[in-house]
């Protein structure tokens, strides 16, 4: 199965002239990013949960490959944090589902002042049916323990692993697929990653899942177009890793600011 590798988020508009050519409408931005990323992780869910015929709309512009992954709303993991998690997530995916067969995992990220409430996780997980995919982002390092990594497997869930200045993630295999995000690199310009530490990834990611594993990356470090650029340099060391990068830009159709 493939290394799936995209951004989170498509609509900034500091891609215009950078990925997004002059020329291309900002109606149509949707249609250009999924001629050449197979997925995206629509990460302003979390903010404002869209309309069931936005995700509709979605769905109809994009090819028939193409997967969405959508991070959870904020009111159930910041406003309720965790807590009656039911009437939430059936909202969430009542919404959701009109993606059909292009909806992909659902990403939990939790507050990084929520401490560890494993009884509220699982009430949490216990809430999706099992054909939906759920990856969890724990920011608080109180989760980071033996009956986290259990329940996450229980359910299924994927641990998010996390890059980033802040808080790195354990390198838990939890579930027989992955989950990436790439927060910010340490190269320059920042927040760019170097090839190096993609090439370090990449490894990881064949050693502990191999190539035969769903493998979603996402890249959250979109100013100055770096999560477009990381993107395709990811899918060359993943390439030369043993796995299979699903398509990027040609690096000719990308320029860092």
């Amino acid at each position: 199965m493939p290394l799936l590798i995209g951004t989170s988020g498509w609509q900034y508009r500091s891609w215009r002239e950078t990925f997004y050519p002059s020329g291309v409408a900002q109606a149509r931005w949707l249609e250009h990013y999924a001629a050449r990323f197979q997925t995206v992780e629509v990460n302003n869910a979390f903010y404002r949960l869209p309309e069931a015929r936005t995700f509709a709309d979605w769905a109809r512009r994009t090819p028939d490959d193409f997967v969405v992954a959508v991070k959870m709303s904020r009111y159930l993991t910041h406003v309720r944090r965790l807590h009656q998690p039911a009437e939430p997530v059936q909202l969430f995916l009542s919404r959701a589902r009109h993606l059909g067969a292009k909806l992909g995992p659902v990403l939990l990220q939790l507050p990084p002042t929520l401490r560890a409430d494993t009884g509220a996780l699982d009430a949490t997980l216990s809430c999706f049916p099992s054909d939906v995919r759920v990856a969890v982002e724990l920011r608080h390092e109180s989760w980071f323990t033996e009956e986290t990594a259990g329940l996450l497997a229980d359910h299924g869930a994927a641990l998010c692993l996390a890059d980033g200045p802040r808080l790195r993630t354990p390198l838990w295999r939890t579930a027989d697929w992955a989950y990436v995000r790439f927060h910010e690199g340490r190269a320059t310009p920042r927040p760019c990653y170097g090839r190096t530490a993609l090439s370090s990834w990449a490894r990881r990611l064949a050693e502990v899942w191999g190539s035969d594993a769903d493998t979603f990356a996402f890249f959250n470090n979109d100013e100055r177009c770096c999560a477009v650029r990381d993107a395709t340099v990811l899918a060359t060391t993943g390439r030369g890793a043993g796995l299979r990068p699903t398509r990027v830009p040609s690096a000719d159709e990308v320029r860092v600011s």
